[in-house]
């Protein structure tokens, strides 16, 4: 069988220069794990963004950008990688604070667990821990969040609920309280958020049926109230975090440079570096590009800042990705949605089968190219 043709698919590619686009290469290929996807496109819902890191002979960095099927009025669930802007918009809170700062105990209201943001940041970014994200939603509310994304350029984008949880979509965050010393407290006071409105955007309405309370419903589930964070403005986020120098002042992020710091070397450590039993947690659990299919370490010459996500058959990687060895960097973002039946809620997705091993192939297969093309 002849390779597909993919050129009029991707933005920013030419087929007279082959060598010089990555994702064409990639993703026109035999390779059983990419090419079981590509010939299902539509169920599979696939948008990859990829950006070459290059620096000129000044030193001036230089971006080189390549993407696949990206459209933003096209929803799919961002699961997890909403908890990558929430996570960099905590410190970003909590440096306008002059009382407390990220490693200042506190605890939610009605939650037994003292913590403080960098404890929680640390879980989001090891274990995707979703309680330490309803944490910090609470800490910031969705007005917050949201005017901060439009802010800062980063639209579209609308975070509208908690994860995992009872009353996820309740408006009222819950109050905070701070502890300053053993007798000091500050109390943040429940924060009114506005109502979610619908998404006016195609293929809101999924599937086919779900399940709801172990009863199934047969029509199509509707993600309309649901997070919204497409493409773009994930990738758009991971290259303000390291590369903010390309940016207007107002559109990065205000970090101290302390806990910029922390949340770099955060991201980049895999958990069993952060405590976590290596025989659950192992390197590739939380890193679906290059790794996600393998239960090897990854060697320490290569550094993954990334935020996952994975839930009702979505599959999202946002990583920038550096290998000291062969001296290349990348930011490379995709999403894939695996649900064979159609069905929500049943627990019954093919993220091993195909979503993992789509994502891992393809971050190799980038990796090697922009290596032997430097």
């Amino acid at each position: 069988m002849k390779p597909i043709k993919l050129c009029w698919m991707f933005l920013l590619t030419s087929c007279s220069h082959p060598n010089t686009q990555v994702l064409e290469q990639v993703l026109n290929t035999e390779n059983e794990q990419i090419k079981m996807v590509m010939d299902n496109l539509e169920a599979h819902e696939v948008q990859i963004m990829l950006t070459k890191i290059d620096n000129d002979e000044s030193g001036t960095v230089r971006f080189k950008e390549e993407e696949f099927q990206v459209d933003d009025v096209d929803y799919f669930y961002p699961a997890s990688t909403v908890k990558f802007p929430i996570a960099l918009l905590a410190l970003e809170k909590v440096n306008e604070m002059p009382e407390i700062d990220s490693q200042t105990l506190f605890y939610v209201e009605g939650d037994s667990v003292q913590t403080t943001l960098r404890k929680e940041i640390v879980k989001i970014f090891a274990t995707s821990d979703n309680a330490a994200y309803n944490r910090l939603f609470e800490f910031l509310g969705t007005n917050y969040v949201n005017q901060k994304l439009k802010e800062k350029g980063l639209q579209p984008a609308r975070v509208s609920h908690r994860l995992s949880t009872e009353d996820a979509d309740a408006p009222t965050t819950e109050a905070l309280v701070f502890q300053l010393n053993d007798s000091t407290l500050i109390q943040q006071e429940p924060l009114i958020n506005s109502d979610i409105e619908r998404l006016q955007l195609q293929r809101v309405f999924k599937g086919k049926g779900y399940y709801e309370d172990d009863v199934l419903f047969t029509e199509p589930m509707d993600f309309s109230e649901k997070n919204y964070l497409p493409i773009k403005t994930v990738h758009g986020l991971m290259k303000r975090l390291h590369f903010p120098q390309k940016y207007k002042e107002n559109e990065r992020l205000s970090l101290d440079l302390d806990d910029r710091s922390f949340l770099l070397e955060t991201m980049y450590q895999v958990p069993r570096k952060q405590g976590y039993d290596e025989g659950t947690y192992y390197d590739g659990y939380v890193k679906f590009f290059l790794f996600g299919d393998s239960k090897e370490r990854i060697p320490d010459h290569i550094k993954i800042y990334n935020k996952v996500g994975y839930a009702y058959g979505y599959l999202t990687d946002c990583a920038y990705i550096v290998d000291e060895e062969q001296d290349i960097a990348y930011i490379l973002t995709a999403t894939i949605h695996v649900n064979e039946d159609q069905i929500f809620n049943d627990d019954v997705y093919e993220y091993d089968g195909i979503g993992i091993p789509f994502l891992a192939t393809l971050g190799r297969s980038v990796h090697e190219h922009i290596a032997n093309n430097k």
